[in-house]
């Protein structure tokens, strides 16, 4: 006999609240809480349930988790006090470890996107204000689709609530201010989906120190206060004013048996040789949620890491098979948008040329009511339009010839132009090389011009020598040294003429040898026009042709698109960091220090330093687990 529905019998009225939606049932008295699970799960379309649970608040006002073997009456449900209405609230219980591989729905994503969207709004988890800003982009993405220039307005995203209070108060900024920073974003996103865009909402927020931690305060041997963060890795140990940095960790794998007894936790550690982890809580309902907490996160921590059941492998294909058709049928909605698009556009023109000629007709039935004359002036005038219909065609064609005609002339041109501009460079070459020349001829020339003027002083200085050797008055040795002195300055000028006469042929050669080589490269200029001419009449024959793309070419296309698309999405978290460096200067300056809170302060030591959530667990974990177990104790 089923649980649900009955209507002779005594029901249960029962109202589930989810972030998008209320739901109400009424179920029998001895209905269980797994009933009313399933029975919400089932109405939701949601099959990934492991994920989630039925919060409520007791008649103690402490915050607990429905317990599925046990009746939903028998639970201490405080009651609403006008009409007696179970009130709970479906949440997400625990968290994957990567959302991109583990979530298969879509109502999973959706469901997470909206809990972890509400969690960084009301600072349940802290998040940064330039990775807030981007966030909000996703948000605003979600709700209004891809960006679009025409349906977008300025002041439309002013009136939502996209940032967290923590985080306006922070800075000196107007909400114009904000928008502005926002639609930046919002407009480098290209087109996705709506699950494509809260995937990747969800992305950037599994990165967040507090995503996916649930709180407990505990304290140690010492009576130290800490925080115990229960994640779906394992447990963390935080200080208590600090929520971002765990002090120490361990995984699931390390644990063997969590148990409490009273305000005493105990859990025993998979290495036998280390004592017991042992912290105390502040109440028992506290203990009887932590336990709660760290079965289901243990049993899907040693979950992930088993080959995947019949059912998630049967998930993971449909949702696969959903994703390709949902893609091709995006695809088909984009094109027969733009067909829609085109169709309108024509619909229009064609409307305004029906008004037209519907004016126009108006006043044509009014002249051939006035005159039989005006009638054929009208079918004169609508020839002439023909005639001039006719004569725009024939123009169009003889412009569309023209400009074929252009075009081939200015490819003509181009390589007349190329070929004048291997020739330029091929007479520069030669220049340089007549110039070298030159340069080398000139040299010599003024080598002889010196050895010519050290002849000449040679010879003014034998001179001198004479002229004194005259006047010592010997006249028989005056006589021979005459002689002799004579012959010497005959032979120096012999010299010299000779220099002359060598230095006089060369340079000569030199000018002859530069004509010549002037003359060869006219040559080679006037071979290489020929050749540019007989280049261009064979690139006259070449003819453009028209490729088709078979099917197959077009599936290698699209594959090759999609491909980019993923390379693309990897790529990108690297200029994503880039833009949130970028965004970071740009608001600093309008930061109101006062208004930081702690985890601000924190956050901006944890940038200093190049830590991260990852980096700093990585860090933990590379200790003993008898050493951080003894470092927990020494806190």
């Amino acid at each position: 006999m089923s649980p649900f529905g009955s209507k002779k019998n005594r029901s249960l009225s029962v109202r589930v609240s989810t972030f998008d939606s209320e739901l109400e049932f009424n179920l029998e008295l001895r209905a269980s809480g797994q009933d009313l699970f399933d029975l919400v799960c089932r109405t939701i379309g949601l099959r990934e349930s492991w994920y989630f649970g039925l919060q409520y608040v007791d008649t103690r006002s402490n915050v607990s988790w429905l317990k599925m073997d046990k009746r939903v009456r028998d639970q201490r449900v405080e009651l609403q006090a006008n009409n007696n209405v179970y009130v709970f609230s479906f949440y997400a219980k625990f968290f994957p470890e990567n959302v991109s591989e583990e979530l298969i729905q879509e109502i999973t994503q959706h469901l997470f996107f909206l809990q972890v969207k509400q969690s960084i709004l009301s600072m349940d988890i802290y998040c940064r204000p330039e990775a807030s800003v981007l966030l909000a982009s996703y948000a605003v993405h979600v709700q209004y689709g891809p960006y679009d220039y025409e349906t977008y307005k300025d002041g439309m995203l002013a009136g939502g609530e996209l940032l967290p209070k923590g985080v306006t108060d922070q800075y000196q900024m107007t909400p114009e201010m904000w928008e502005e920073r926002i639609k930046t974003w919002y407009m480098d996103h290209e087109p996705m989906t709506r699950d494509e865009v809260e995937m990747e909402y969800l992305k950037i927020a599994q990165d967040l120190d507090m995503y996916g931690v649930n709180y407990f305060p505990i304290t140690n041997k010492n009576k130290t206060k800490l925080w115990l963060g229960v994640t779906a890795v394992g447990l963390n140990i935080y200080d208590e004013r600090d929520k971002l940095t765990p002090k120490t960790t361990f995984q699931w794998n390390e644990i063997r048996h969590v148990s409490f007894d009273d305000k005493k936790f105990t859990i025993r550690l998979v290495d036998t040789k280390v004592s017991n982890f042992i912290f105390y809580s502040v109440d028992l309902h506290i203990n009887k949620m932590i336990l709660d907490l760290c079965k289901g996160n243990h049993d899907l921590y040693m979950r992930r890491r088993k080959p995947d059941t019949m059912e998630i492998q049967q998930m993971k294909a449909q949702a696969k098979e959903e994703k390709q058709r949902r893609q091709i049928e995006r695809k088909k909605f984009i094109r027969e948008k733009k067909l829609r698009e085109k169709a309108e556009h024509e619909r229009y023109e064609l409307e305004k040329s029906l008004e037209h000629l519907q004016n126009e007709m108006r006043m044509a039935s009014d002249a051939l009511r006035r005159s039989e004359e005006t009638k054929e002036l009208y079918f004169e005038k609508s020839r002439v339009n023909e005639e001039q219909m006719q004569l725009t065609e024939c123009k169009a064609n003889h412009f569309k010839t023209e400009m074929d005609r252009l075009r081939e002339r200015q490819m003509k041109i181009e390589r007349e132009k190329i070929d004048l501009e291997k020739k330029i460079r091929d007479a520069d070459f030669y220049v340089h090389q007549l110039t070298v020349e030159n340069d080398k001829r000139e040299a010599e020339t003024e080598k002889l011009r010196k050895e010519l003027i050290c002849a000449k002083m040679a010879e003014r200085e034998a001179t001198a020598r004479l002229l004194d050797f005259l006047n010592s008055g010997r006249k028989s040795s005056t006589d021979s040294l005459l002689t002799a002195s004579s012959v010497h300055v005959s032979q120096t000028a012999n010299a010299a003429s000779s220099l002359a006469a060598v230095s006089t042929p060369s340079l000569t050669t030199s000018s002859s040898t530069n004509d010549m080589e002037t003359a060869g490269g006219a040559e080679l200029t006037t071979h290489y026009l020929a050749q540019g001419d007989n280049s261009s009449g064979i690139s006259d024959d070449f003819e453009p042709k028209e490729f088709i793309l078979t099917d197959n070419e077009m599936e290698q296309i699209t594959n090759e698109m999609e491909r980019n698309h993923l390379e693309y999405l990897r790529k990108s978290k690297k200029q994503v960091q880039n833009q949130l460096q970028t965004l970071r200067s740009e608001i600093a300056p309008h930061k109101i220090e006062e208004n930081q809170s702690n985890l601000d302060i924190l956050s901006e030591a944890q940038i200093k330093a190049g830590e991260n959530k990852y980096s700093t667990l990585k860090k933990l974990k590379s200790g003993s687990t008898k050493a951080r177990v003894a470092f927990f104790e020494e806190l």
